[in-house]
């Protein structure tokens, strides 16, 4: 039997860890007795610089149950260096991992599959929504549109999948490999190859407190995994600047037929909208161009992802 480590980043998830970590319990020891997993197997939570009593909590779990481990990070880092930093920290003492969230909204039962479809040979499976029921309309809708962009863009990524999913130990060396500090994992597993596959399930409403996730952050993350993972939108730019340039030679060549032949008008409105929408070009390249050297500026200066403060094992 091999060892499973549940891997678990939280942030501010006081109202939600004592229920999390009760049904976590019991799948892992479902699992244990079941025969599929190793006794050696952990459920580890990642706190991430949390403001509330969340790695209190984690520490009390760990006292009274060393089947739960704890890793607290100095500082917040964000979830998917969180994340990375549990994976990575794990992946020298398991065989297996499976990754996500704090909020009980993954269908823990999926696990069963996943491991399953782990003992058939695959390195990664991915965790997929087969349903977006507990999601108002418009996030479903943006979510939707979000993905076919991402491939539309050139990002090898799964639709529909988040951060659940089950890494074997092969694949967590792979993910040691890629060393970018922008990073996105949903876009960087798929690279890392190997054979994978996904089980579906239905994703549940939030059990308690509220989502680390508002408009204006997944709109972040959103471009974060666009500018990370494709640089198609530069190439959208030199294509579109092309296309102007283009136009402005027909443009001249226009207007010089016009002056020959004595048609020439005076245009006021033209002219000041044609200069308000290449100036707006210009600031749009501008920035997105900016966007990637800033990107190359981090990369560049190659930042410790996360430090890990504390780290409550096995003794």
């Amino acid at each position: 039997m091999d060892t499973l480590y549940i891997v678990v980043p939280c942030y501010n998830e006081e109202e939600v860890l004592a229920e999390t970590s009760k049904q976590l319990l019991a799948k892992i020891t479902e699992l244990m007795n079941s025969g599929k997993i190793s006794e050696k197997s952990r459920i580890v939570f990642v706190n991430d610089g949390s403001k509330d009593s969340t790695w209190e909590i984690i520490e009390s779990l760990h006292n009274e149950n060393h089947i739960f481990q704890g890793i607290s990070l100095t500082r917040n880092k964000g979830h998917q260096n969180a994340l990375l930093a549990g994976l990575m920290t794990v992946k020298d003492h398991c065989d297996m991992t499976i990754s996500l969230d704090a909020d009980l909204q993954d269908d823990i039962d999926a696990m069963d599959k996943m491991i399953d479809k782990y003992y058939n040979g695959c390195e990664i499976v991915y965790g997929v929504r087969n349903a977006r029921n507990s999601d108002t309309v418009f996030k479903r809708k943006t979510a939707g549109s979000y993905y076919k962009i991402m491939k539309f863009m050139g990002a090898d990524i799964v639709s529909e999948s988040a951060d659940y999913r089950l890494m074997s130990k092969k694949a967590l060396e792979g993910l040691a490999e890629f060393k970018e500090v922008n990073l996105f994992l949903r876009g960087v597993v798929p690279m890392i190859g190997y054979k994978s596959d996904v089980v579906y399930y239905a994703r549940k409403e939030r059990f308690a407190g509220k989502s680390k996730y508002p408009l204006k952050k997944m709109l972040s993350f959103a471009w974060e995994g666009i500018t990370s993972l494709s640089v198609k939108p530069i190439q959208i730019i030199t294509i579109l600047g092309g296309a102007i340039f283009l136009i402005s030679i027909i443009m001249l060549i226009y207007s010089v037929i016009r002056h020959i032949i004595g048609a020439t008008s005076i245009g006021w409105t033209s002219l000041i909208v044609s200069i308000w929408a290449i100036g707006g070009l210009q600031l749009l390249a501008i920035g997105v161009i900016g966007e990637y050297i800033g990107k190359v500026y981090l990369e560049t200066k190659s930042r410790p992802k996360y430090i890990i403060e504390k780290y409550l094992g096995d003794e």
